[in-house]
């Protein structure tokens, strides 16, 4: 399916220093994946977990009383909890590059610190055993890249579900005036639904991908498909980045905020079968941070106002990120995507032509 003619809303790779690989396996029983985030010399990161079913590793480190301050790559991963493997092979890739927190006197005596959290996608793709390994987080690592990622049935979205019809992996990003960004890469295999029934849309307009109201028979079509399964086992994961110089405290506020993205754009959101948790990453590298923290000081007003624009975009490009996730996804044998099921909400396909 060629995109040409759908603008891209950002990438998280829009923050300087951050780079998205995705492997993933489709047929013959697979339906899972991985998706890296490598931070290039490490960056601030915080976390907030709200889903009542997680499935994560190393957000006790994030606490900010704790030891370790900076993260070297995050990963999203499909496989419920035997997923988490896969972020042996991304500390094994940076292992090889001497990436990592030092712990001995040589430079190749590091310990990568890789925070990781998964969905539930088991047996989605025929075969209850094929779920991602540590060769996944590996290849992820190893295909990074600092320019926009592919979006859709793709990496950790690749086995993913979202109210009854197929999730998937979005992202998105945004500029403030001071040149500080904000993006997002959102995983969505929700319970919740990104799509209104009622109208047929997206709970969150996205003007980019050129969404009308479909017809009546494929709101009907929608209505059917988005029926919730019957022990339904999902959650909602992702990343938040910002080019700008934050504590850990601020990080892990910032993790919290983008929450309030996702429950916008996922509806109803953090169930009990639910595993949502957001990951925020500060690289620090914004030229034009003129809002310092003095220390031991309690944080001055233009700080706490340039914050609340940091804040406020977080939640903002997760929103857009979940949504294009589901939007843009692929269909499968067993979850139809939206797009199969109410084609005439795309406005350029109405026309004849492709998106």
């Amino acid at each position: 399916m060629a995109r040409s003619q759908v603008q891209s809303a950002g990438s998280l790779s829009d923050v300087s220093g951050v780079s998205v690989g995705h492997y993933q396996r489709r047929g013959r029983g697979w339906l899972s994946g991985s998706t890296v985030v490598l931070l290039d010399g490490g960056a601030v990161c915080g976390v907030d977990v709200r889903g009542g079913a997680p499935g994560t590793r190393e957000t006790d480190l994030l606490r900010p009383e704790n030891l370790v301050q900076q993260v070297h790559a995050i990963c999203l991963t499909g496989g419920s909890a035997f997923g988490l493997s896969s972020a042996t092979g991304v500390m094994d890739w940076l292992a090889e590059r001497s990436i990592g927190f030092h712990v001995g006197e040589r430079s190749d005596h590091v310990v990568p610190i890789v925070p990781g959290a998964v969905i539930f996608d088991l047996g989605r793709g025929g075969q209850w055993t094929n779920r991602p390994t540590a060769e996944f987080g590996y290849r992820a690592a190893h295909a990074a890249r600092r320019t926009p990622c592919a979006e859709g049935t793709v990496g950790a979205g690749t086995g993913a579900r979202s109210g009854g019809i197929k999730g998937g992996l979005g992202t998105a990003s945004r500029t403030l005036d001071d040149g500080t960004v904000v993006s997002a890469i959102a995983v969505v295999n929700s319970i919740g639904s990104v799509i209104d029934i009622e109208s047929g849309l997206p709970f969150i307009a996205c003007a980019e991908l050129q969404l009308r109201r479909p017809s009546s028979a494929d709101r009907a079509r929608l209505a059917s498909a988005a029926a919730p399964a019957a022990l339904p086992l999902n959650t909602t994961i992702g990343v938040v980045a910002t080019s700008a110089n934050l504590s850990q405290a601020e990080a892990t506020k910032l993790a919290q905020v983008a929450h309030d993205g996702l429950a916008r754009a996922v509806r109803p959101s953090h169930l009990m079968n639910d595993g949502d948790a957001i990951f925020a990453v500060a690289t620090g590298t914004n030229l034009d941070d003129t809002h310092p923290i003095a220390a031991g000081a309690s944080l001055p007003a233009d700080r706490v106002r340039w914050l609340n624009q940091i804040l406020a975009s977080a939640a903002d490009v997760f929103a857009i990120a979940a949504t294009r996730g589901v939007v843009l996804a692929a269909g499968t044998p067993n979850f139809p995507s939206y797009r199969e099921l109410c084609p005439t909400a795309f406005v350029a396909e109405s026309r004849g032509a492709l998106l």
